[in-house]
């Protein structure tokens, strides 16, 4: 009898204005969709978002109650938008420190998923790898979900000179409102060999049953 083979260890970086639990929420689907394959490990980002409140003063519905962001494009508001172009960002670093931490304390793993701003994260972690600046990060493989390049000046850095050589998973949506499909693929570059997955969905990590393969094709090189 062949010995089970151990499941992948995946951190997962969640998106603006969430965190580490509700991220592992949103995935649920993901997660019963590979359950033999991978083990998902969230984490929450260090900063708290300012909530944003509609005109009778009430909590905006629809958003987690400790809203959590890896930087903010806009300084002075401490607020984020990924097309917002911006000369310097606000707590990256604290973010990379974060993400550091968490290799240590909850590691080691294979592979890192990022959902919008954290596979935004993703790719500047992915590019610290390869250029040998930080010895903690050792990933094997990147699930990048509506990712996207930052337009902010000082993060240009992560994409210039060294092409990510980490084999990368790119998912998108054609109907996705936050991030458009182009802006995911204007980070493709930065991948040397990147594999695309498109769903016709919009905001969110696509899990249906015709998405399984793709993921467990990509997921196997790594077993």
């Amino acid at each position: 009898m062949s010995k089970a083979a151990v499941p992948l260890r995946i951190l997962c970086i969640h998106g603006y204005r969430q965190n580490g639990s509700s991220f592992r929420e949103k995935t649920g689907a993901l997660r019963k969709l590979l359950k033999k394959q991978v083990e998902l490990v969230y984490i929450s980002a260090p900063h708290q978002v300012p909530a944003v409140q509609n005109e009778t003063n009430q909590m905006a519905s629809g958003g987690d109650e400790d809203q959590r962001g890896w930087w903010f494009s806009d300084v002075q508001a401490r607020s984020f938008n990924a097309q917002q172009e911006c000369e310097s960002s606000l707590g990256l670093e604290e973010s990379i420190e974060t993400v550091k931490t968490a290799v240590k304390e909850l590691g080691p793993f294979d592979g890192i998923l990022g959902f919008s701003q954290g596979a935004a994260l993703v790719a500047m972690l992915c590019a610290l790898q390869e250029q040998k600046l930080e010895a903690d990060f050792n990933f094997r493989f990147a699930i990048l979900v509506a990712g996207f390049r930052s337009v902010c000046s000082q993060h240009q850095r992560f994409y210039e000179g060294t092409v990510i050589t980490i084999p990368s998973l790119h998912v998108f949506g054609q109907d996705d409102r936050v991030i458009p499909e182009e802006m995911s693929r204007d980070l493709l570059p930065a991948f040397d060999g990147a594999q695309i997955l498109i769903h016709p969905g919009g905001h969110f990590v696509p899990a249906a049953s015709l998405h399984r393969q793709t993921y467990k094709d990509f997921l196997k090189k790594f077993e």
